[in-house]
């Protein structure tokens, strides 16, 4: 068992600094996550490990590809773009929290952002004073308004 953990230990500081080149987190563990399970499938025999991870490359990619896709075929909007429509509507003339705003985004813009895709958005653009970014007195989070 100590030889396969030091086999994969040497295994992961070889592909490190490629690992590490991709600024997203998200990204990083992900290219880890394939890779680790191509390196498992391989070892077990059951396929050449860079068939199986050029597959569920290819399968992911495609996934994502039409996952953003709307229904006439072009991709949807990302959540800055969406935010940015939002701000030139009167939606923020009144106080809203990350759920409501995504809730919204999703009833009218058919966008299924996540609250933690919004936030980062939402702070950048209060730091531009486009919003204010009030703490409720009801429930103790964040609400954001027009400036």
């Amino acid at each position: 068992m100590s030889k396969h953990i030091e086999k994969l230990k040497k295994q992961l500081l070889e592909i490190s600094e490629v690992v590490n080149s991709f600024r997203s987190e998200a990204v990083q563990v992900k290219v880890i996550d394939r890779l680790l399970d191509a390196m498992i499938e391989s070892e077990k025999g059951e396929t050449d490990g860079v068939d199986a991870f050029n597959r569920r490359v290819r399968r992911t990619r495609q996934a994502d590809e039409d996952e953003n896709l709307s229904t006439n075929g072009r991709k949807k909007p990302g959540a800055t773009k969406v935010l940015n429509q939002l701000l030139l509507t009167d939606f923020f003339n009144s106080s809203h929290s990350i759920s409501e705003i995504a809730d919204y985004c999703k009833e009218s813009y058919d966008s299924d952002f996540k609250t933690s895709e919004l936030s980062g958005i939402l702070l950048k653009l209060a730091k531009e004073n486009k919003l204010r970014r009030e703490r409720s007195d009801d429930n103790n989070r964040f609400e954001y308004v027009r400036a």
